[in-house]
């Protein structure tokens, strides 16, 4: 999976985003990633809410309303030029906080590097998407497509850095992502390996 998943990236993906970014100016792209980043932090108050996390309820449920009605429709991210920080949680995260496994990483076609836990709760999180929600399909399709393009675009250098450094690729792509996940459930303070962790949080990888 992870070979069929590099080469659409190489053969679709990647001449996509490169040619995005060399013909979009980079205050157009800003704008394209606010716009997500706005509606995807409708998903990232009700995980908030749902983990009882009082502060980032409150700065996400205040990011929502200074960007949407300051920032032109999320255009312009002037929550975090007003020291407003970003709290991005999905249903994964809200499942790791209330202890749940993350159980065996797994590799999904077009999607990537994931966990069960993770992928169970990909329907949730496609529920929660706005753009997801919306009735217009042409209009559904076009956005999902730019969203993919534009973050694309955003891994572009991390993406050839990987490529040139990584002996192996697939054991640090799955190890890099293991740890980041961990560490987004914990809130990057994750409890010190050793007695009392699953198995699954320590990054086992089913067989």
């Amino acid at each position: 999976m992870t070979r069929f998943n590099d080469t659409v990236d190489n053969a679709v993906l990647v001449p996509v985003a490169t040619a995005y970014q060399r013909v979009l100016p980079s205050m157009v792209r800003s704008g394209v990633d606010n716009f997500f980043n706005n509606l995807g932090d409708v998903w990232n108050l009700a995980n908030n809410v749902a983990q009882l996390k009082l502060q980032g309820s409150a700065e996400t449920f205040m990011r929502l309303n200074v960007n949407t009605f300051f920032g032109l429709g999320g255009l312009l991210d002037v929550a975090t030029e007003a020291g407003i920080p970003r709290h991005e949680e999905d249903f994964g995260q809200t499942l790791g906080y209330w202890g749940v496994d993350a159980g065996p990483y797994v590799v999904l076609p077009l999607l990537g590097p994931s966990t069960l836990r993770d992928t169970a709760a990909l329907p949730v999180d496609r529920l929660g998407d706005p753009v997801s929600q919306m009735n217009d399909v042409a209009w559904r399709n076009s956005l999902t497509v730019l969203h993919a393009v534009d973050t694309r675009s955003q891994y572009l250098r991390a993406g050839r850095l990987l490529g040139e450094a990584a002996l192996d690729k697939y054991s640090f792509t799955r190890d890099a992502f293991l740890q980041r996940r961990r560490s987004q459930v914990y809130d990057g303070n994750p409890p010190d390996d050793g007695a009392g962790n699953s198995p699954a949080e320590d990054g086992t990888e089913s067989k």
